[in-house]
C-alpha cells in the first residue's frame, strides 16, 4: 500500500464579492510510496500550492480523498487535525517559519513541546539530527543571528524531530543562495537515502532534479511525470527543462 494516496482531488474557490467560481484543482490523482522523493512543478496558477495546502491538511478539497497510511485526512475533525499534523507531517517552508524570540534549539524542539514531551526526550531526539545537519554549534543562537542556510537546516531539524511519515517542502531553496541551496538539496538526498519520504513543491529545476520523480501540474491536474531512474542530477535537469518547455509551448502531452 502506498504511503500517500491522492484520489480525484477537486478544489473550487468562490470569490467573495461577485461569487465567481475558480477551479484550482480539477482531477488530481497520484500516489507516493514509502521512501520516495517526489517533486511537484508547475507554472504559477497551475494549482500546485493548493495541492500542497490540502496535503498539509491546511485546506479542504471540494471533493476527493487524501490517504496517509490509509487514513483519509480530509475526514479528520478540526479538533484532531493539529495533533495528526504534528505526529505525521514535517514541514519545510521557503521563509523558514522560525520564531525569532526562540533560540535555534527551542525552534527545533517546538513540535515536541506541543506534544508535551519531556526535555530529556527532546534532547535525545534532536542530538543525532543536529549533528547530521551541522548546527550543533548554533543551538543557543537566535534565527536573526544565523545565515539563511543555517535557518533552513534548523527548519529541517524541526521537521525531522517527530520522525514524520512524510516531509512536505514548499519552495525550500527559494530564499537561499546557490551554495546554501545545494547544501540543502544534498541534505535532502541524504535523509531520503535513509528512508525519509519527501514531497517537494518547487519552481527550481535544479531542486527538482534531485528528486526521484517529478510530477508536472497544469490547469489543475497532473499533466506529466518523469522518473529519474539511473539518470544523474545533470541529466534529470535536462529532462525537466525539456518538459517545462513542452508545457510552456503547449505541445502535445507526453504518453
Amino acid at each position: 500500500m502506498a504511503l500517500l494516496e491522492v484520489r480525484n482531488l477537486k478544489k473550487i474557490y468562490t470569490t467573495r464579492f461577485n461569487g465567481n467560481h475558480v477551479q484550482a484543482l480539477s482531477d488530481v490523482s497520484f500516489s507516493v510510496d514509502q521512501g520516495e522523493y517526489v517533486a511537484i512543478m508547475g507554472e504559477s496558477g497551475s494549482g500546485k500550492t493548493t495541492l500542497l495546502n490540502i496535503l498539509a491538511s491546511l485546506d479542504k478539497p471540494t471533493s476527493g480523498e487524501v490517504l496517509l497510511n490509509g487514513k483519509n485526512i480530509v475526514k479528520i475533525s478540526e479538533k484532531e487535525i493539529s495533533k495528526f499534523r504534528r505526529e505525521n507531517l514535517g514541514f519545510v517552508f521557503q521563509d523558514f517559519n522560525l520564531l525569532d524570540n526562540f533560540s535555534i534549539q527551542d525552534n527545533i524542539f517546538l513540535p515536541l513541546v506541543l506534544s508535551n514531551k519531556s526535555y530529556e526526550t527532546m534532547v535525545k531526539a534532536s542530538a543525532p539530527i543536529v549533528e547530521e545537519l551541522r548546527i550543533k554549534d548554533i543551538l543557543k543562537k537566535f534565527p536573526y543571528e544565523v545565515s539563511g542556510g543555517q535557518k533552513q537546516r534548523c527548519a529541517v531539524a524541526r521537521a525531522l524531530i517527530t520522525d514524520p511519515a512524510l516531509i512536505l517542502a514548499d519552495e525550500p531553496t527559494g530564499a537561499l543562495d546557490s551554495r546554501a541551496a545545494d547544501d540543502l538539496l544534498n541534505i535532502f538526498d541524504k535523509i531520503n537515502s535513509k528512508g525519509q519520504t519527501i514531497l517537494m513543491v518547487t519552481h527550481s529545476t535544479r531542486a527538482a532534479s534531485h528528486a526521484k520523480r517529478v510530477l508536472f501540474i497544469k490547469d489543475g491536474q497532473v499533466y506529466h511525470q518523469l522518473y529519474r531512474g539511473n539518470s544523474s542530477v545533470d541529466e534529470m535537469f535536462t529532462k525537466i527543462s525539456d518538459t517545462l518547455t513542452m508545457i510552456a509551448t503547449g505541445e502535445s502531452r507526453y504518453e
